[in-house]
């Protein structure tokens, strides 16, 4: 099929691994995260460029038409999990500076006119009547808004997580429900720790040592508060046969019979990466990569059911 994707804020690349084979471009600036999808997607024209200076006249010049952009502003303007969050939802949008770069996916989508735009993140993202504002502004550039909101662990993935997905259809991925493995069935499999590309020990003080080997599973080491004054928890010992918990970027969860924290490459099962898919730069960068992407198995179900459509658009 000559379909042609771009992939704005790629990461490293969850939602691209969804349409793999088909994504002509992306655009992501941050250095280590550029070498992590430059390795993972050799292929891909990729805009190693701060997305204002991305025009689509340039992508056009790159690669071609564009049939369909994907992509996962910042969501940290719009969780709640955010302590620093602004207190009017349209601030959030408006004056945040990562907040606004949801403007320039929509700029993009003017551009380059794509039968399909799908834009992922945070269901907190369209609270206090921001679904409204991004009608009006998709409208805008003629086309509409439609909010699906998807449970990743519906769709063969092994941690909870609810995303919001923005798109001018309706997703629908009925028949494509599968059950995510638990933790240890996640996990099986593995090669022996410091055999497999970021599957390395995460270091831990011996004080911290000693409190991670009395707890007990579904207990964590510190609880924090979010803006909104809910109590969150990190570094939980897993349970071994239930679902992990949502995985952050700053998520660490402590292996279910080791003493110790899970590895990338652990973590990275659990969202659903494929073994093969390495990620680069320092270990607290590669952490963040895992827990900021749409997981691959869900990416892919979006792609099958946008695959499935295009013709008819």
């Amino acid at each position: 099929m000559d379909v042609r994707i771009l992939d704005v804020f790629a990461g490293a690349g969850g939602f691209s691994l969804g349409f793999k084979g088909l994504v002509a471009a992306a655009i992501e600036n941050h250095p280590h995260v550029v070498k992590t999808y430059l390795h993972n997607f050799p292929e891909v024209f990729l805009f190693a460029e701060d997305v204002k200076r991305v025009s689509g006249r340039i992508v056009r010049e790159a690669v071609g038409e564009i049939d369909v952009i994907i992509g996962g502003p910042p969501c940290e303007p719009f969780t709640s999990m955010n302590p620093r969050r602004k207190r009017d939802p349209l601030d959030r949008l408006m004056a945040d500076p990562q907040g606004r770069l949801v403007l320039e996916f929509i700029r993009l989508v003017e551009e380059l006119r794509p039968k399909v735009y799908i834009l992922e993140n945070v269901p907190e993202m369209i609270g206090g009547g921001l679904d409204k504002v991004l009608e009006r502004l998709f409208a805008r550039v003629g086309y509409k808004a439609v909010f699906n909101i998807l449970e990743a662990h519906r769709y063969g993935v092994s941690s909870r997580r609810t995303r919001l997905f923005v798109s001018n259809v309706a997703l629908d991925l009925s028949g494509m429900e599968e059950a995510g493995k638990v933790v240890e069935e996640a996990l099986r499999g593995l090669p022996p720790l410091n055999e497999a590309p970021n599957h390395r020990v995460v270091r831990t003080g011996r004080v911290r040592m000693e409190r991670i080997r009395r707890l007990r599973w579904g207990q964590a080491l510190y609880t924090y508060r979010d803006s909104l004054g809910r109590i969150h928890r990190n570094w939980v010992r897993l349970h071994p046969r239930r679902l992990a918990p949502t995985i952050h970027g700053k998520s660490r969860f402590i292996h279910p019979y080791e003493d110790r924290l899970l590895t990338v490459r652990e973590q990275a099962r659990l969202m659903g990466f494929p073994d093969t898919h390495v990620f680069y730069g320092g270990v607290d960068r590669q952490f963040d990569q895992v827990g900021e992407a749409v997981p691959p198995p869900l990416a892919e179900r979006i792609a099958r059911f946008i695959l499935g459509i295009l013709p008819r658009l």
